[in-house]
């Protein structure tokens, strides 16, 4: 399906590129991979899901130049990366989920050890498929090695990894501001920022572009995590797809319970305008706009 047939909502036509890539990708990466673990893989990635960070990354490899439907599979790559944090995320050892994306968590149809294994399996998965996106695209080996270097680090002990870790250790607790902006730069935002930047780097973008999107990804990911503890507090689980209350329920450090409802709200808004205000000077910069008003503006 061509962009033509969305021109009204560009948004849904990222997610059906993404939505539509997926499987075919999976078919490839899992090819040698045991049916014990590859048919829990597909449960987690296939799951229906907004596919914020892919979106990012394409928009942001057309805003710099490229055409956005070339990025696809490099963009999958950061899909999976988000699939398996979802993944640990929602074990009985971490948050004890059981309710994700409208389905039941991974652990809970598998068992634990093959959500884990799942999980641990996802991410080299995310780096091959920026090696098989990466020929296509006429990527050198430098630039591929950029991208895999953003990737890892935004996934690891200084990103999601180790905002996870802050996130455990602050439950129960009060934290000051800054505790929580550096627990949700590791835990949402790193990963955000690294979409928007390697969509930059995959489309030869300057560096001063790749930089720019690195910090609209980095205000952009914060304002989202505003808005989703923001979201557990008022939505209905059958409206997020998952169990809400579950934040209040855990004690997690979160935007309304450290700054309250109404200076979140306002944190929201203010950090989504600084966001795009590093667009500026872009050259096709329309479509990470829109995304970035969609997030603001998301009720699940």
């Amino acid at each position: 399906m061509t962009a033509a047939g969305f021109q009204s909502d560009p948004i849904a036509w990222y997610q059906h590129q993404v939505d539509a890539t997926l499987p075919g990708l999976l078919d490839e990466l899992l090819a040698d991979v045991p049916s014990e673990l590859a048919e829990p893989i597909r449960y987690a990635v296939l799951a229906p899901g907004k596919r914020i960070r892919p979106l990012l990354l394409m928009a942001a490899f057309k805003a710099t130049g490229g055409e956005a439907e070339n990025a696809t599979r490099m963009a999958c790559s950061v899909e999976l990366v988000h699939a398996y944090s979802l993944v640990h995320d929602d074990l009985p050892c971490m948050d004890d989920d059981v309710l994700r994306r409208g389905r039941p968590t991974l652990h809970v149809v598998y068992g634990v050890p093959a959500a884990v294994l799942a999980g641990a399996a996802m991410m080299p998965l995310a780096v091959q498929a920026v090696g098989l996106a990466s020929g296509p695209l006429g990527l050198s080996a430098e630039q591929s090695d950029h991208l895999v270097a953003r990737l890892t680090a935004a996934a690891g002990g200084q990103g999601m990894v180790g905002g996870q870790l802050l996130d455990l250790r602050a439950e129960g607790r009060a934290v000051s501001p800054d505790e929580l902006e550096q627990i949700h730069e590791g835990k949402t935002a790193r990963l955000i920022a690294a979409s928007a930047a390697m969509g930059a780097v995959a489309a030869g973008g300057s560096r001063k572009h790749v930089d720019r999107l690195e910090r609209f990804g980095m205000r952009l990911g914060l304002a989202f995590q505003a808005i989703d503890d923001i979201l557990d507090l008022r939505g209905t689980t059958d409206e997020l797809g998952k169990v809400s209350g579950r934040d209040s329920v855990l004690q997690k450090a979160t935007y309304p319970g450290v700054h309250g409802l109404p200076e979140a709200e306002r944190l929201s808004r203010e950090l989504v305008r600084a966001a795009e205000v590093e667009l500026d000077g872009l050259p096709q910069p329309h479509d990470l706009r829109l995304i970035a008003d969609w997030i603001l503006a998301r009720r699940h």
